[in-house]
């Protein structure tokens, strides 16, 4: 697993990462996220020894990455696609990486047969769309069978195929007992794929928790509800004290849930055609939680 303990990085007077604490564990999908500027891509760095925290520790299965003496078996990782020679070719690029590893040649041909690109891995990596540049560094992550991966934005330049793809992959990784962190900015992404939510914003751990608990506690909801007794039904669920509102031709109840509001209108005699719990997407209760924290606002103009 992944554990940081009072983790801080400070440049100057600027605090990147504010002694965060959180444990990344095996065997479900983490999503890291957080508006730019937030500390994600400085954590990543520090988790693999990349950047040297000011205070505070990281560790990865118990010591700190850098100690390793064969990091890509321990630990996978894509913070970069695009940091590799442009002039080799995708396999000779992962032979290097599995040489210095001790990693034996039939691992490549595994892994580039694993992320699609076995029928142009002897082209130049220089001349490769974003996306095959992504299955690259995925093939590149997974190379040493690493029991962690950290993944960076790993469906960038992806078209909704690959994005279904490293879905499934993340998935099936976690589900071998893997730990597998992954930083996006596509909210619809990261609530199809992700168990367990960490939420950073200005340097700060602001949720740890499941995807599904940080909806419920992030987000607005109501019970939608269709009748043709509008008025009578508003009426009587407005009599215990439910927040009651109508709009395009439905109530809104709020302080009840959708079987309370069933009986409630059953007892009195009320017909319902629609009766559904309404819960915000991830996107929403994310922005309602980094409201406060994003570091670049646009300031949208108001029209004459």
């Amino acid at each position: 697993m992944i554990r940081a303990r009072g983790l801080t990085k400070t440049y100057g007077d600027k605090v990147a990462v504010d002694q965060v604490d959180f444990t990344v564990e095996p065997g479900r999908v983490t999503g890291f996220l957080g508006p730019n500027g937030a500390g994600k891509s400085t954590t990543m760095r520090m988790i693999l020894g990349l950047d040297a925290p000011s205070a505070g520790t990281v560790s990865v299965n118990g010591h700190r990455y850098a100690e390793s003496p064969a990091p890509l078996r321990e630990i996978g990782a894509l913070l970069e696609a695009g940091a590799l020679h442009p002039g080799r070719s995708a396999r000779d690029h992962l032979r290097w990486l599995a040489a210095s590893n001790g990693i034996g040649a039939r691992r490549v041909t595994e892994v580039l047969d694993l992320v699609g690109i076995s029928s142009v891995a002897d082209e130049r990596a220089g001349r490769y769309s974003l996306g095959m540049g992504q299955r690259l560094g995925i093939a590149a992550a997974l190379i040493g069978d690493p029991p962690v991966v950290v993944l960076d934005e790993p469906v960038n330049g992806l078209d909704p195929e690959g994005i279904r793809w490293v879905r499934a992959l993340a998935r099936r990784l976690a589900d071998e007992g893997r730990t597998v962190f992954v930083s996006s900015h596509l909210m619809s992404e990261m609530a199809l794929t992700a168990d367990h939510l960490l939420v950073i914003g200005r340097g700060r751990i602001l949720a740890d928790c499941s995807t599904d608990a940080f909806i419920a506690q992030h987000s607005a909801s109501y019970v939608r509800l269709r009748t043709p007794d509008l008025a009578e039904a508003a009426a009587v669920l407005e009599l215990t004290g439910a927040d009651v509102a109508r709009v395009d031709g439905e109530l809104r109840v709020q302080n009840l849930d959708p079987s309370g509001v069933g009986d409630l209108l059953h007892s009195a005699g009320h017909r319902i055609h629609e009766l559904t719990l309404v819960r915000s997407s991830l996107e929403e209760a994310f922005m309602a939680l980094t409201a406060s924290s994003v570091e670049y606002e646009a300031k949208q103009e108001v029209a004459a």
